[in-house]
């Protein structure tokens, strides 16, 4: 006779032996789910075209990046960068009820380091790609000085408005909007960059829309002895994760009464190549209120800087540390959070550094600090330049002389403003953000030297 006993050891074993049987069970099919989740990265919802220029529309198939997105309107400051949430009473002429903090305010040199110049009236922190339409638009810069539709470029998802205004045609509808005033191409775009500027709607692909940046890449390419590059085909695709950010994070300049944007790499990506061609041709933003120098206004040169460094030489691009990769469900997708690695640090520094996260922002923030700190030197340095030729001006001094000591201004001040308007505060090429600070305050010298000795050449 079976006992009681042996009975329940019976049942507790077929109860064990199925419960790992459903869990076993349950572990395939939840690796079966992963893994076809892993292979459908997004549901067609929608489908998207050409011409699906609202980014809310993308964001029925890309749920996970689209919410991404939107969050660049977090307004966050790392030591060195980043905009304070800073409120304003919004009126007719503005209605934003929140701006960045005034760098003008912060450090009053700017005002006479871009005297005559609408930075001089206004220049506030960057904010994120959320702000970057608005803040063009309502800067007081454009109550000061006629902007063109050029700035619409990198100011606004402009691949759709391009192509309506070019009849199809990418580089005709750049050309027709260069040459529109501000107010007049402000009309014709709706949103801050968006995903149809990065991505082929068909294939997801990063894909290159902005024509200055193909013209730009076309003669750097060439300087480098390679014919007719085409960026959208012969780039790579780790090439094209910082390419699609340097369509706008880069120096350019307005060329001839058309306005027409060019980037200027015919020489090369260093400040001093972009300043040998710009004597070369010609070319000045304004002239100095106070000396009189025909000076340069670098723009937001970080593709530039972030060639000169480590990071570009091991092949880490933009998007490795702005949109690190991250984990949604199986899924492997890049943060649409675009914004500083320091407020990301783990996934944007982590992955390639083994320290912790107080170390990395402490290495980051020292590196900054002294760049910082040379940045106020050079910026005295241009200031007390600035303030030398006015007065040896007013003393008198020949024309042959103060037009040597403006020269000096101007290669000095260029080479400050291209650090002062990088966004990484020397982190993306230390050693080069020094070496140009250093020649900035040596160009400062020049002009000096060349201002006392107006005596004996007068």
């Amino acid at each position: 006779m079976i006992s009681n006993k042996y009975i329940r050891l019976v049942i507790l074993a077929t109860g064990a032996a199925l419960i790992m049987t459903i869990g076993l069970t349950a572990l395939l099919v939840n690796i079966f789910e992963k893994k076809q989740e892993a292979k459908n990265t997004f549901f067609r919802v929608v489908d998207l075209t050409d011409e699906t220029e609202d980014p809310e529309v993308w964001g029925k198939n890309f749920p996970f990046q689209y919410d991404a997105y939107r969050r660049t309107v977090d307004q966050v400051r790392t030591r060195f960068g980043g905009s304070e949430a800073m409120p304003r009473a919004a009126d007719e002429s503005d209605p934003r009820s929140v701006v960045a903090q005034s760098r003008l305010e912060q450090d009053p040199r700017l005002k006479v380091f871009w005297a005559g110049y609408p930075f001089s009236v206004d220049f506030r922190e960057e904010r994120g790609h959320a702000y970057m339409l608005d803040d063009q638009t309502y800067t007081e810069r454009q109550r000061v000085a006629k902007q063109p539709g050029t700035c619409m470029h990198c100011h606004a998802s402009i691949y759709v408005p391009y192509r309506k205004l070019g009849d199809g045609d990418l580089f005709k509808g750049f050309e027709r909007m260069n040459s529109m005033t501000y107010m007049e191409a402000r009309k014709l775009v709706s949103h801050p960059v968006a995903c149809i500027d990065c991505h082929d709607p068909k294939t997801m692909q990063l894909r290159i829309t902005r024509p200055a940046f193909i013209e730009g890449m076309k003669a750097l390419k060439e300087s480098q002895g390679v014919k007719d590059y085409d960026v959208n085909t012969m780039a790579t695709r780790q090439e094209m994760r910082a390419y699609v950010c340097g369509q706008c994070h880069v120096e350019y300049y307005f060329k001839g009464p058309e306005k027409r944007l060019v980037y200027p790499w015919q020489k090369g990506l260093t400040v001093d190549n972009m300043m040998d061609y710009y004597n070369e041709v010609g070319h000045k933003d304004w002239v100095h209120a106070e000396s009189g120098a025909e000076v340069l206004k670098a723009q937001h040169p970080e593709f530039e800087m972030w060639n000169q460094g480590i990071h570009s030489r091991s092949g880490v691009s933009c998007a490795d540390c702005h949109m690190p990769y991250k984990r949604e469900g199986a899924m492997k997708i890049s943060d649409h959070h675009v914004r500083s690695p320091l407020l990301n640090i783990n996934r944007a520094c982590q992955t390639c550094h083994k320290a912790s996260e107080a170390e990395l922002q402490g290495r980051a923030e020292a590196i900054q600090a002294k760049t910082y700190e040379m940045r106020n030197k050079a910026m005295d340095a241009v200031i007390e330049l600035i303030r030398d030729i006015k007065k040896a001006k007013e003393e008198g001094a020949s024309e042959s002389v103060l037009n040597e000591a403006r020269r000096f201004q101007r290669e000095a001040q260029f080479r400050l403003d291209f650090v002062e308007a990088e966004n990484s505060m020397g982190f993306h090429a230390p050693q080069e953000a020094m070496r140009i600070l250093a020649d900035a305050i040596n160009q400062v010298r020049k002009g000096q030297v060349a201002i006392r000795g107006k005596n004996r050449r007068s």
